[in-house]
């Protein structure tokens, strides 16, 4: 039995309109937050997701005029002076590489050049700066940083070929042989949602690796990956497909560029794949679109339909939609 879509991609699509303040110019969230932290004006994550959001489910605007004007909200974000875009969810080298990677969707670029990442436009700065993130600790959050910093960069067209030569031999060199994750040797587990996981290791691989997809480059270890996906999943060792937000994307997408560089446990992959689409879609369809907090945050919405994208292309046939999903990662880097 196929995954009916078609009725949730409705609701995503009224649920960007409903974010809409004006043509171009989104919020992120459409409540405010019991401690009144959410700012329902205009957002970095609003504006860039709903332009995700809408590339995703083959809506993304035709007319020139509402073109220039999502173009000129998301310039307007960026600090001339320091040249990154800043919310207080995420660290700006995040946001910076979101909101860079949404204007791509137009053909456009930032108006500043990213001033404050300049010192790590050398090789030598930016393994210096990879190297002191906590990759054993807080491998997940950190990964916004240091995968951040390649697609900002590249993006904007301020570091060269010689530059993605070293960003990429330095994770080659620190993939862990026996998990096949970044970045080291002997990774422990982290203790995260009330259980103690590998999942936190595995998504911040994910930002990594979409970067390595999007420069053509290898997968060290690709076995090894798909084995540590694999025992994610039987274990349940973190409640994937019940939630909306970005931790099924991380898998779905390591699992299957994984199955792209070799045929390791294929069959068995697949199922695995197969079981939780189908839970995550169970999900999906028991929410209320009206009122549920994660559905009407564009910025988690995004992730999740980043990974019924990645499932449809995946496994043909068991995701149905009017329009097949288009995955923004494979036209850039950066979720």
């Amino acid at each position: 039995m196929s995954i009916d879509l078609r009725r949730f991609i409705t609701h995503a699509e009224a649920i960007v309109a409903n974010h809409a303040l004006e043509p171009g110019v989104y919020r992120r969230w459409n409540t405010q937050a019991e401690d009144g932290s959410r700012d329902l004006g205009i957002n970095p994550y609003g504006c860039a997701d709903a332009a995700n959001i809408l590339y995703t489910i083959g809506r993304f605007p035709r007319e020139p005029k509402e073109r220039v004007a999502w173009v000129e909200a998301l310039q307007g974000l960026q600090s001339p002076e320091s040249g990154l875009f800043e919310e207080p969810t995420h660290h700006p080298i995040h946001t910076t590489a979101h909101c860079i990677a949404a204007l791509e969707l137009f053909d456009a670029g930032p108006l500043h050049p990213l001033t404050a990442l300049r010192s790590y436009t050398t090789a030598e700065g930016m393994r210096d700066f990879i190297a002191s993130l906590d990759w054993r600790g807080n491998p997940w959050r950190e990964s916004h940083r240091g995968a951040g910093l390649y697609a900002a960069l590249v993006l904007a067209d301020e570091v060269d070929l010689a530059w993605q030569d070293a960003y990429f031999a330095w994770l080659w060199d620190n993939t862990d042989p026996a998990a096949g994750l970044l970045a080291g040797r002997d990774l422990p587990r982290i203790t995260h949602s009330g259980t103690t996981t590998m999942v936190p290791h595995m998504a911040g691989t994910f930002h990594y690796l979409f970067n390595m997809q999007y420069a053509r480059r290898p997968l060290r270890y690709p076995e090894r990956l798909i084995d540590s996906c694999l025992e994610m999943e039987a274990e349940r060792q973190f409640p994937l497909g019940e939630r909306i937000g970005f931790a099924e994307i991380d898998w779905f997408y390591c699992m299957n560029r994984a199955l792209r560089a070799c045929d390791h446990r294929f069959g068995e992959a697949r199922s695995a794949m197969e079981k939780l689409a189908r839970r995550l879609g169970d999900f999906v369809s028991s929410l209320d679109p009206a009122t549920d907090e994660g559905l009407n945050d564009l910025h988690a919405l995004f992730g999740n339909l980043c990974a019924f994208a990645e499932v449809q292309q995946a496994l043909p046939g068991l995701v149905i939609t009017d329009r097949p999903l288009k995955l923004v990662l494979d036209r850039r880097p950066f979720i």
